[in-house]
Protein backbone atom coordinates (compact mmCIF):
# COMPACT_ATOMS: atom_id res chain seq x y z
CA UNK A 1 0.00 0.00 0.00
CA UNK A 2 1.20 3.48 -0.91
CA UNK A 3 -1.62 5.99 -0.22
CA UNK A 4 0.27 8.98 -1.62
CA UNK A 5 0.86 7.21 -4.93
CA UNK A 6 -2.79 6.16 -5.01
CA UNK A 7 -3.93 9.75 -4.45
CA UNK A 8 -1.58 11.05 -7.17
CA UNK A 9 -2.80 8.45 -9.65
CA UNK A 10 -6.42 9.20 -8.80
CA UNK A 11 -5.91 12.94 -9.28
CA UNK A 12 -4.16 12.32 -12.61
CA UNK A 13 -7.08 10.15 -13.72
CA UNK A 14 -9.57 12.87 -12.80
CA UNK A 15 -7.52 15.46 -14.69
CA UNK A 16 -7.38 13.14 -17.73
CA UNK A 17 -11.15 12.73 -17.75
CA UNK A 18 -11.73 16.50 -17.52
CA UNK A 19 -9.27 17.07 -20.39
CA UNK A 20 -11.04 14.33 -22.36
CA UNK A 21 -14.41 16.02 -21.76
CA UNK A 22 -12.94 19.36 -22.85
CA UNK A 23 -11.67 17.84 -26.11
CA UNK A 24 -15.09 16.31 -26.77
CA UNK A 25 -16.78 19.64 -25.97
CA UNK A 26 -14.49 21.43 -28.43
CA UNK A 27 -15.79 19.18 -31.25
CA UNK A 28 -19.44 19.05 -30.14
CA UNK A 29 -20.55 21.76 -32.55
CA UNK A 30 -19.87 19.51 -35.55
CA UNK A 31 -19.27 15.91 -34.41
CA UNK A 32 -22.32 13.91 -33.19
CA UNK A 33 -22.09 12.40 -29.68
CA UNK A 34 -22.23 8.81 -30.94
CA UNK A 35 -19.25 9.41 -33.19
CA UNK A 36 -17.38 11.02 -30.30
CA UNK A 37 -18.08 7.91 -28.20
CA UNK A 38 -16.55 5.78 -30.97
CA UNK A 39 -13.32 7.80 -31.07
CA UNK A 40 -13.13 7.94 -27.27
CA UNK A 41 -13.55 4.15 -26.98
CA UNK A 42 -11.70 2.84 -30.03
CA UNK A 43 -8.51 4.84 -29.50
CA UNK A 44 -8.42 3.91 -25.81
CA UNK A 45 -8.10 0.21 -26.71
CA UNK A 46 -4.40 0.29 -27.81
CA UNK A 47 -3.47 2.14 -24.60
CA UNK A 48 -5.33 -0.40 -22.46
CA UNK A 49 -3.91 -3.41 -24.34
CA UNK A 50 -0.38 -2.03 -23.93
CA UNK A 51 -0.98 -1.52 -20.21
CA UNK A 52 -2.31 -5.07 -19.80
CA UNK A 53 0.68 -6.46 -21.69
CA UNK A 54 3.14 -4.55 -19.47
CA UNK A 55 1.38 -5.87 -16.36
CA UNK A 56 1.32 -9.40 -17.73
CA UNK A 57 -2.49 -9.38 -17.53
CA UNK A 58 -3.21 -9.64 -21.26
CA UNK A 59 -4.53 -13.20 -21.02
CA UNK A 60 -6.56 -12.34 -17.93
CA UNK A 61 -7.96 -9.26 -19.61
CA UNK A 62 -9.30 -11.31 -22.49
CA UNK A 63 -11.02 -13.94 -20.31
CA UNK A 64 -14.70 -13.50 -19.52
CA UNK A 65 -16.75 -15.41 -16.97
CA UNK A 66 -19.97 -13.38 -17.34
CA UNK A 67 -20.50 -12.26 -20.97
CA UNK A 68 -24.04 -11.01 -20.25
CA UNK A 69 -22.78 -8.91 -17.35
CA UNK A 70 -20.19 -7.26 -19.62
CA UNK A 71 -22.89 -6.68 -22.24
CA UNK A 72 -25.17 -4.78 -19.87
CA UNK A 73 -22.31 -2.90 -18.24
CA UNK A 74 -21.14 -1.86 -21.72
CA UNK A 75 -24.64 -0.90 -22.88
CA UNK A 76 -25.44 1.25 -19.85
CA UNK A 77 -21.91 2.71 -19.72
CA UNK A 78 -22.06 3.64 -23.40
CA UNK A 79 -25.42 5.32 -22.86
CA UNK A 80 -23.93 7.30 -19.97
CA UNK A 81 -21.00 8.41 -22.10
CA UNK A 82 -23.23 9.39 -25.02
CA UNK A 83 -25.59 11.39 -22.81
CA UNK A 84 -22.73 13.20 -21.09
CA UNK A 85 -21.10 14.01 -24.44
CA UNK A 86 -24.45 15.35 -25.65
CA UNK A 87 -24.81 17.59 -22.60
CA UNK A 88 -21.28 18.96 -23.09
CA UNK A 89 -22.51 20.57 -26.30
CA UNK A 90 -25.40 22.25 -24.46
CA UNK A 91 -24.01 23.33 -21.08
CA UNK A 92 -20.86 24.84 -19.56
CA UNK A 93 -18.24 22.28 -18.53
CA UNK A 94 -18.44 23.04 -14.76
CA UNK A 95 -22.21 22.59 -14.82
CA UNK A 96 -22.02 19.20 -16.53
CA UNK A 97 -19.35 18.20 -13.99
CA UNK A 98 -21.55 19.27 -11.08
CA UNK A 99 -24.59 17.36 -12.37
CA UNK A 100 -22.36 14.32 -12.91
CA UNK A 101 -21.74 14.27 -9.16
CA UNK A 102 -25.25 12.86 -8.83
CA UNK A 103 -23.91 9.47 -9.97
CA UNK A 104 -22.36 8.30 -6.67
CA UNK A 105 -25.48 9.52 -4.85
CA UNK A 106 -27.70 7.48 -7.16
CA UNK A 107 -25.44 4.43 -6.77
CA UNK A 108 -26.58 4.15 -3.15
CA UNK A 109 -30.23 4.11 -4.26
CA UNK A 110 -29.70 1.66 -7.13
CA UNK A 111 -27.55 -0.67 -4.99
CA UNK A 112 -30.40 -0.89 -2.49
CA UNK A 113 -32.91 -1.53 -5.29
CA UNK A 114 -30.97 -4.03 -7.40
CA UNK A 115 -28.31 -5.52 -5.11
CA UNK A 116 -30.40 -5.61 -1.94
CA UNK A 117 -27.76 -3.61 -0.07
CA UNK A 118 -28.90 -2.34 3.30
CA UNK A 119 -29.06 1.46 3.46
CA UNK A 120 -29.36 2.99 6.92
CA UNK A 121 -30.83 6.30 7.95
CA UNK A 122 -27.38 7.94 7.94
CA UNK A 123 -26.72 7.22 4.26
CA UNK A 124 -30.33 7.99 3.34
CA UNK A 125 -29.86 11.42 4.89
CA UNK A 126 -26.68 11.93 2.87
CA UNK A 127 -28.51 10.85 -0.31
CA UNK A 128 -31.28 13.34 0.43
CA UNK A 129 -28.71 16.10 0.98
CA UNK A 130 -27.00 15.23 -2.30
CA UNK A 131 -30.28 15.32 -4.21
CA UNK A 132 -31.00 18.77 -2.76
CA UNK A 133 -27.63 19.90 -4.14
CA UNK A 134 -28.45 18.46 -7.56
CA UNK A 135 -31.80 20.27 -7.60
CA UNK A 136 -30.06 23.55 -6.72
CA UNK A 137 -27.83 23.10 -9.79
CA UNK A 138 -30.78 22.10 -12.00
CA UNK A 139 -33.40 24.58 -10.78
CA UNK A 140 -32.29 27.62 -12.84
CA UNK A 141 -32.35 25.46 -15.99
CA UNK A 142 -35.69 23.74 -15.40
CA UNK A 143 -37.49 27.09 -15.28
CA UNK A 144 -36.30 28.08 -18.77
CA UNK A 145 -38.08 25.54 -21.00
CA UNK A 146 -40.50 28.26 -22.09
CA UNK A 147 -37.78 30.86 -22.55
CA UNK A 148 -35.68 31.73 -25.61
CA UNK A 149 -34.36 28.91 -27.78
CA UNK A 150 -30.87 28.98 -26.24
CA UNK A 151 -32.29 28.69 -22.73
CA UNK A 152 -34.52 25.79 -23.79
CA UNK A 153 -31.49 23.97 -25.19
CA UNK A 154 -29.64 24.45 -21.91
CA UNK A 155 -32.65 23.18 -19.95
CA UNK A 156 -32.71 20.06 -22.11
CA UNK A 157 -28.95 19.73 -21.64
CA UNK A 158 -29.41 19.70 -17.85
CA UNK A 159 -31.90 16.84 -18.09
CA UNK A 160 -29.63 14.95 -20.50
CA UNK A 161 -26.69 15.36 -18.08
CA UNK A 162 -28.85 14.06 -15.21
CA UNK A 163 -29.89 11.06 -17.32
CA UNK A 164 -26.21 10.46 -18.05
CA UNK A 165 -25.46 10.51 -14.32
CA UNK A 166 -28.25 7.97 -13.79
CA UNK A 167 -26.81 5.65 -16.44
CA UNK A 168 -23.32 6.08 -14.96
CA UNK A 169 -24.70 5.04 -11.56
CA UNK A 170 -26.31 1.94 -13.11
CA UNK A 171 -23.00 1.11 -14.78
CA UNK A 172 -21.27 1.26 -11.38
CA UNK A 173 -23.87 -1.13 -9.97
CA UNK A 174 -23.08 -3.57 -12.80
CA UNK A 175 -19.38 -3.20 -12.02
CA UNK A 176 -20.10 -4.10 -8.38
CA UNK A 177 -21.66 -7.32 -9.62
CA UNK A 178 -18.91 -8.01 -12.16
CA UNK A 179 -16.05 -7.74 -9.66
CA UNK A 180 -17.44 -10.83 -7.93
CA UNK A 181 -16.56 -13.01 -10.94
CA UNK A 182 -14.34 -10.92 -13.25
CA UNK A 183 -10.79 -9.59 -13.12
CA UNK A 184 -10.39 -5.80 -13.21
CA UNK A 185 -8.38 -6.11 -16.43
CA UNK A 186 -11.31 -7.81 -18.16
CA UNK A 187 -13.79 -5.17 -16.96
CA UNK A 188 -11.60 -2.33 -18.24
CA UNK A 189 -10.84 -3.89 -21.62
CA UNK A 190 -14.32 -5.17 -22.48
CA UNK A 191 -15.95 -1.87 -21.60
CA UNK A 192 -13.84 -0.07 -24.21
CA UNK A 193 -14.51 -2.84 -26.71
CA UNK A 194 -18.27 -2.95 -26.11
CA UNK A 195 -18.66 0.85 -26.13
CA UNK A 196 -16.81 0.95 -29.46
CA UNK A 197 -19.26 -1.57 -30.90
CA UNK A 198 -22.36 0.03 -29.40
CA UNK A 199 -21.34 3.45 -30.72
CA UNK A 200 -21.45 2.09 -34.28
CA UNK A 201 -25.23 1.72 -33.96
CA UNK A 202 -25.44 5.54 -34.08
CA UNK A 203 -24.04 5.62 -37.63
CA UNK A 204 -27.49 6.12 -39.23
CA UNK A 205 -28.03 9.23 -37.09
CA UNK A 206 -25.61 11.39 -39.03
CA UNK A 207 -21.91 10.77 -38.55
CA UNK A 208 -19.67 13.33 -40.26
CA UNK A 209 -16.19 13.32 -41.68
CA UNK A 210 -14.19 15.30 -39.10
CA UNK A 211 -11.54 17.69 -40.29
CA UNK A 212 -7.89 17.16 -39.41
CA UNK A 213 -8.14 19.39 -36.34
CA UNK A 214 -11.31 17.71 -35.03
CA UNK A 215 -9.95 14.22 -35.74
CA UNK A 216 -6.80 15.07 -33.78
CA UNK A 217 -8.86 16.25 -30.80
CA UNK A 218 -11.05 13.12 -30.91
CA UNK A 219 -8.08 10.74 -31.14
CA UNK A 220 -6.41 12.57 -28.26
CA UNK A 221 -9.64 12.18 -26.28
CA UNK A 222 -9.42 8.43 -26.81
CA UNK A 223 -5.77 8.21 -25.78
CA UNK A 224 -6.24 10.45 -22.74
CA UNK A 225 -9.44 8.63 -21.73
CA UNK A 226 -7.57 5.32 -21.90
CA UNK A 227 -4.76 6.78 -19.79
CA UNK A 228 -7.34 8.02 -17.29
CA UNK A 229 -8.83 4.53 -17.01
CA UNK A 230 -5.39 3.05 -16.37
CA UNK A 231 -4.53 5.62 -13.68
CA UNK A 232 -7.94 5.14 -12.05
CA UNK A 233 -7.54 1.36 -11.93
CA UNK A 234 -3.97 1.61 -10.69
CA UNK A 235 -4.91 4.06 -7.93
CA UNK A 236 -6.94 1.38 -6.18
CA UNK A 237 -3.91 -0.93 -6.12
CA UNK A 238 -2.03 1.49 -3.87
CA UNK A 239 -4.75 2.87 -1.57
CA UNK A 240 -8.19 2.01 -0.20
CA UNK A 241 -11.21 3.33 -2.06
CA UNK A 242 -12.15 5.49 0.93
CA UNK A 243 -8.77 7.24 0.68
CA UNK A 244 -8.80 8.05 -3.05
CA UNK A 245 -12.54 8.38 -3.80
CA UNK A 246 -12.93 11.94 -2.40
CA UNK A 247 -10.39 13.14 -4.96
CA UNK A 248 -13.05 12.58 -7.63
CA UNK A 249 -14.29 16.00 -6.63
CA UNK A 250 -11.05 17.68 -7.68
CA UNK A 251 -12.64 17.53 -11.14
CA UNK A 252 -14.62 20.66 -10.24
CA UNK A 253 -11.39 22.62 -9.77
CA UNK A 254 -10.09 21.44 -13.15
CA UNK A 255 -13.46 22.02 -14.84
CA UNK A 256 -13.72 25.55 -13.46
CA UNK A 257 -10.20 26.41 -14.65
CA UNK A 258 -10.57 24.90 -18.13
CA UNK A 259 -14.12 26.21 -18.54
CA UNK A 260 -12.96 29.75 -17.79
CA UNK A 261 -9.62 29.71 -19.64
CA UNK A 262 -10.64 27.73 -22.73
CA UNK A 263 -14.40 28.21 -23.13
CA UNK A 264 -14.78 31.55 -21.23
CA UNK A 265 -17.45 29.95 -19.04
CA UNK A 266 -18.20 31.53 -15.67
CA UNK A 267 -20.16 29.27 -13.27
CA UNK A 268 -23.30 30.61 -11.62
CA UNK A 269 -23.54 30.90 -7.82
CA UNK A 270 -26.25 28.19 -7.91
CA UNK A 271 -23.87 25.79 -9.67
CA UNK A 272 -21.13 26.36 -7.09
CA UNK A 273 -23.53 26.09 -4.13
CA UNK A 274 -25.22 22.96 -5.47
CA UNK A 275 -21.89 21.33 -6.35
CA UNK A 276 -20.59 22.06 -2.85
CA UNK A 277 -23.62 20.40 -1.24
CA UNK A 278 -23.36 17.34 -3.51
CA UNK A 279 -19.64 17.04 -2.77
CA UNK A 280 -20.36 17.20 0.98
CA UNK A 281 -22.99 14.46 0.64
CA UNK A 282 -20.63 12.33 -1.44
CA UNK A 283 -17.84 12.61 1.12
CA UNK A 284 -20.27 11.67 3.92
CA UNK A 285 -21.30 8.55 1.98
CA UNK A 286 -17.66 7.63 1.31
CA UNK A 287 -16.76 7.98 4.99
CA UNK A 288 -19.80 5.94 6.01
CA UNK A 289 -18.95 3.21 3.48
CA UNK A 290 -15.42 3.12 4.90
CA UNK A 291 -16.69 2.74 8.46
CA UNK A 292 -19.13 0.00 7.47
CA UNK A 293 -16.32 -1.79 5.64
CA UNK A 294 -14.17 -1.72 8.78
CA UNK A 295 -17.07 -3.05 10.85
CA UNK A 296 -17.72 -5.88 8.39
CA UNK A 297 -14.02 -6.73 8.39
CA UNK A 298 -13.95 -6.94 12.20
CA UNK A 299 -17.12 -9.08 12.17
CA UNK A 300 -15.59 -11.53 9.72
CA UNK A 301 -12.39 -11.66 11.77
CA UNK A 302 -14.35 -12.42 14.95
CA UNK A 303 -16.26 -15.17 13.19
CA UNK A 304 -13.06 -16.85 11.96
CA UNK A 305 -12.34 -20.00 14.05
CA UNK A 306 -9.22 -19.62 16.15
CA UNK A 307 -6.87 -22.56 15.95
Amino acid sequence: MNPLRGIILKTISVFCFVIMSSLIKATSGHVPPGEAVFFRSFFAIPIILGWLALRGDLKTGLKVASPLGHFWRGFVGTAAMGLMFTSLGMLPLPEVTAIGYAAPILVVIFAAMFLNEQVGIFRLGAVGLGLVGVMIVLSPRLTTFTGPNMESVQALGALVALAGAGCAALAQVYVRKLVQTEQTAAIVFFFSLSSTIFSLFTLPFGWVMPGAYEATLLILAGFIGGLGQICLTSAYRFADASVVAPFDYSSMIFALAIGYLVFTEVPTPQTLLGAGIVILAGVIIILREHRLGLERGRARKNMTPQG
